[in-house]
């Protein structure tokens, strides 16, 4: 089966997953998310530092950090109209109007759009970016959950409710092909992606583990977390 095909099928259904268990298993914002929001944040903060941001100043020139400031920036933008969705925050304001989110629901896809992007490894006979597509996996499910929470609070039509899941399941897809496909002649290669990427990655996660403890206290069992998501990351970029 063909390599690209199987991550598409991996991205969509890792997006489908997470947005359906909300309606499956009535989940909701809770501890436990939190928890899990807790590893893929040290598990993407691993990964940036002990694969990607290695690999891109290894193969390329410095002047590439300068795509991961910029990804920094485009992240911090796109969280004053996601409202930090990204990194598990969950405003139920409003939650009886029911008006879609656009704002946030578009600024979410582009993420998802840029980290798909990122997966692109056209330079290598075998798939050498396994570390990234788990980092996203990990990532995108809580993000899924938060978003269909959010979606269901909005008391929106259901089929506009699954309209933006299935559209929110295919932007990673949809980033992962624009760039595969070489469509973007401004670009020459795959690595300005994926530095857009790691600043996106390095701005989400080191947000997430400064908000990991209520009230700044320390918490045992995120802290044990978040040492898990460094061990596992260690021993997948192996």
């Amino acid at each position: 089966m063909n390599q690209l095909f199987v991550i598409h099928i991996i991205l969509i259904t890792a997006a489908l997953a997470g947005s359906l268990s909300v309606l499956a298993f009535k989940l909701k914002f809770s501890a436990n998310l939190k928890i899990i929001n807790s590893f893929s944040g040290s598990f993407l903060l691993a990964i940036c530092v002990l694969h990607l941001i290695p690999e891109i100043y290894t193969n390329y020139s410095s002047q590439v950090g300068i795509f991961i400031l910029l990804g920094f920036l485009l992240q911090l933008l796109l969280e004053f109209f996601s409202e930090g969705i990204e990194h598990g925050h969950f405003h139920a304001h409003n939650h009886h109007l029911a008006a879609f989110p656009y704002a946030v629901f578009m600024s979410l896809c582009i993420h998802s759009f840029i980290e798909g992007m990122a997966l692109t490894d056209n330079e290598h006979a075998e798939y050498s970016h396994f570390p990234l597509l788990l980092g996203i996996v990990i990532h995108k499910i809580p993000i899924a959950i938060v978003l269909s929470s959010m979606l269901l609070t909005k008391n929106i039509h259901r089929s506009l409710y699954f309209v933006a899941i299935v559209i929110f399941a295919l932007s990673a897809p949809l980033g992962l092909l624009v760039a595969s496909s070489h469509i973007l002649p401004f670009v020459e290669n795959e690595t300005i992606f994926l530095a857009f990427a790691v600043g996106i990655f390095l701005h989400i996660s080191t947000t997430i583990l400064f908000e990991t403890a209520d009230n700044h206290k320390f918490n045992l069992k995120k802290f044990l977390v978040v040492i898990l998501g460094f061990l596992i990351a260690m021993l997948t970029v192996q």
